[in-house]
């Protein structure tokens, strides 16, 4: 059984919702490049007790990206398992899910960075404390390792092929638990950088609660 709509063209067969966020986010990622710093000022998400924060930034950061590979590899993720899920659940209970997903991320980032801002305080002096209120977060990411925890738990024994960084086929639960804890390693580590591991956590912690929920409500299709 396809789950893909295989008449038109390429464009056509995108499902409503996918489309429109990937064109969404693609509008936005051009704004960024074109008017710069502002861009970030306004609709990236800060800490909550950051005097840059505003509350739509728990919507706007979703549709904002640091760079070129940023966005395109979320894209790409969106666009792969987007279109599967779109056409199973239907329209509006993807857009939720995706949206629920992506929030929630937010919020666990959040209370992460809010644990950090203590220990900068104990530890590193007003200056560390400073510069973590004056840092924003972008990217649908969240969202996005939502769709992948989704797609293995309806899925598990899909093969998928992973290209980076070395050519395997693994069955999608796999994947899920590989990418999920190297998540949590390199967070708990901190070996990943700027990047918000537990944005991405927080995106498949809601978004399993999400399945659940919807599996034990005989909901989980249209």
């Amino acid at each position: 059984m396809s789950y893909f709509n295989n008449t038109g063209s390429w464009w056509s067969r995108i499902p409503p919702v996918v489309k429109n966020l990937i064109m969404i986010n693609i509008v936005m990622y051009i704004a960024t490049v074109i008017f710069g710093n502002v861009m970030y000022e306004k609709l990236a998400l800060f800490p909550f007790n950051s005097p840059l924060f505003r509350p739509y930034q728990i919507i706007t950061h979703m549709f904002m990206h640091g760079g070129f590979w940023h966005i395109f590899f979320n894209m790409y993720t969106l666009f792969f398992f987007g279109c599967i899920l779109e056409n199973i659940w239907g329209g509006k209970k993807f857009l939720l899910f995706y949206l629920v997903t992506g929030i929630g991320a937010a919020f666990c980032h959040s209370g992460v960075l809010y644990l950090q801002e203590i220990h900068a305080l104990r530890t590193a002096g007003e200056i560390a404390y400073t510069q973590i209120l004056a840092t924003p977060t972008v990217g649908a990411s969240g969202a996005i390792y939502g769709l992948l925890l989704a797609y293995g738990m309806m899925f598990p024994n899909n093969q998928l092929q992973l290209i980076f960084p070395i050519p395997i086929a693994l069955k999608a639960k796999w994947f899920v638990i590989i990418f999920g804890g190297i998540e949590l390693v390199t967070g708990l580590t901190g070996m990943g950088g700027n990047v918000a591991h537990f944005a991405h956590l927080g995106g498949m912690l809601f978004g399993y609660f999400m399945i659940v929920y919807w599996k034990k409500k005989g909901k989980m299709y249209f």
